[in-house]
Parts: structure tokens; sequence; C-alpha cells
């Protein structure tokens, strides 16, 4: 049966056909609206039954057009971008990237099952970005104005100065702006304050949708309702496309890799995967370390073995891995399970 490889963009999106042999049939580029992706599927049906589809971009430009090719009864195969000695040997174009595809599939190379977040997950993924640029905002406004006292005479600074970051900024809010200087602190305070509240708006979105659809992530200690939805949005609405709680470890960059050559045989860190799933884990490993004692027993045991806080940590984001997964795979499992009456 023949292969259907796409290279996804922004604009337009490259499909190449290869039959059962590895033997190219036809390429061409489409669009990428929505009413695109019908003619697309229609031209390679065109070829033969188009049972499997590789698909770069899954995650961006390529995400609706896997959906509806999964929605049509595609199988779709999440396709990384061809390695850059391929690349600096056959030359780079929209199309060749579609054949690169096509044979990852082909020759099994790519089996990942795409993502997806048609549910809670992708709602919870825009808050996640939105909210991550706020705080990102915020941060630089604080430093902005912190810089800015630095220079300010010491009766102004005396007068604004505080430990606490919401104290400083709410005087600083308040000061009477005789001049340029005291306009830019008074607006960089106001602007952290506008920013304050949407934080705290999108964080009480977020919550509550963690908590419409798997409440029980919330009562584990450590995990608080933003950590929750980035480990949530990482698995995404279908975490049944793991085939083991180790899957989803490793795609958070929570399992040991080998790095052993010759008579050395060791372990070190895995720094790919997901690394904002990562940080939630050490987050969450963080705060039971100072919290939760049953943690802290623990961490004093490994750590009367040998082990430092850095493996202690790796240990921990492994649990927390396994201990996440098998709550959103069960809370999946029982919201597509139909009740018995």
């Amino acid at each position: 049966m023949p292969v259907l490889g796409i290279d996804t963009h922004k604009h337009v999106h490259a499909a190449v056909v290869l039959d059962d042999l590895g033997r190219r049939l036809d390429g061409a580029t489409f669009g990428t609206d929505d009413s695109d992706h019908p003619r697309l599927l229609r031209w390679a049906i065109g070829h033969g039954d188009i049972v499997q589809a590789g698909v770069e971009g899954t995650g961006s430009y390529g995400y609706r057009l896997a959906r509806y090719l999964v929605d049509a009864g595609v199988q779709v195969v999440e396709v990384n971008r061809p390695d850059r000695a391929r690349r600096r040997r056959e030359g780079k174009t929209d199309l060749i990237d579609a054949e690169a595809a096509a044979r990852a599939v082909l020759a099994c190379d790519a089996t990942s099952v795409p993502k997806d977040r048609s549910g809670p997950t992708g709602e919870l993924r825009a808050l996640l970005v939105a909210r991550r640029s706020a705080v990102k905002a915020r941060t630089q406004a604080t430093n902005q104005l912190k810089s800015i006292l630095v220079h300010v005479d010491d009766d102004l600074r005396n007068r604004l100065a505080h430990t606490r970051t919401l104290r400083l900024v709410e005087k600083t809010a308040r000061i009477h702006a005789t001049d340029g200087t005291k306009l830019a602190l008074r607006t960089l305070a106001r602007r952290w304050l506008a920013l304050k509240t949407e934080i705290d708006d999108l964080e009480r979105a977020i919550a509550q949708l963690v908590k419409e659809h798997v409440p029980e992530l919330l009562s584990r200690p450590g995990i608080g309702a933003v950590t929750a939805a980035q480990l949530l949005v990482t698995a995404g609405d279908n975490p049944e496309r793991f085939h083991s709680e180790g899957a989803f470890a490793a795609l958070c960059g929570a399992t040991p890799v080998q790095a052993s050559s010759g008579q050395t045989s060791r372990h070190r860190l895995n720094r790919g995967g997901d690394r904002q799933a990562n940080n939630a884990l050490w987050i969450i490993a963080h705060v039971r370390l100072v919290h939760d004692e049953r943690t802290r027993t623990y961490a004093a045991k490994r750590t009367a073995l040998g082990d430092n806080r850095k493996e202690i940590l790796r240990r921990l984001k492994r649990y927390i891995a396994r201990e996440v997964y098998n709550i959103i795979r069960d809370a999946r499992q029982a919201a597509t399970t139909p009740l018995l009456t």
C-alpha cells in the first residue's frame, strides 16, 4: 500500500506518495487551510488506499492536518526532521523532506503517535502560554524598576524601599510623577500590577480546568495547578499513546541514559525530552524535599548511602513521573469508559 509523507509549514504543505517498495509515485504542494486538507487526501488516495502517513511538525503547523487525517481513518505517525548529514548529501527542499518522512514510516524508524490536544489539554496549553509570557514580562518590569531605583536620590529610594517586591510596587504605583524618572517608575509599577492581575486570572482558570478533569493530581503533595497543567499538556488528551509509564518519563527527560564506554559502565541524566515537563517534575520534587516528611526521610536514607542532591532529585523525578502518569491514565480511562446502567 502507498505511504504518504508530509512536510508542514505555515503557508504550504508538501506531500509525497511512495509505494510499498519505496518508489516515489508523486509529489505536490497544498495550502494549509482546513478546506485544503480534503484536497490533499483525495490527491493521495488517487495513488492507492492510504493507510499510513508520516507528518513532520504534528505539534505545530501540522497539527490540524494530522487531526484531519486521523479523523479520516489514516494512521498518522510523527516524524522528526531529517538529520543534517542526509540534508548535506541530498539537498533540501520541502518535497525532499516529505519523501524522507514517508521513508521513515516505511522503515519503521518513526513510530510515535502524535499528541492530541482537542480536549482540555488544548485549553491548558493556551493558558500556560499566556501565563508564561505574562510572568516573563512581570520579571522584566521588576528588574527595570529596581535598576532605575538605584539611581534616584536617597530620599525617594528610602521612601520606596521595601524587602517585598509587592509592597515596593504598590508604593511606587502611587508616587506623584513630577519628572521623567518618577513617571517611568510609576508606569513600570502599574504595569507590574496589571500583569499580576493577568497571572492571577490565568492561574485561577488553569486550576479550575485541572480540578474538572484530573482533580486527584492536586491532592498529591507538591503538585500545584501550574505544574499539574504542564504535565497534562505533555501527556496530551491521548495518554494511551505511551506504551508504558517509562515512555512518559522518557518524554519528560526523567529517565537515566546509558553513558558507558569500554570498561566503564554508568548512566547520566537525560537532557532531552520536554524541558518544561522536566522543570515541573523538578519543582514538585523540590517542594516535597522541603515540606513532605516522607520525602525528607527518603532523602536522608539516600544521602546516608552516598547520593548527592542531584542524584536524589533524579530519583524523585522518576518516581513522580510514574505517579503522575498512572493518575492521568486512570482519569482518562474513567472519562472514556461508559457508565453501566
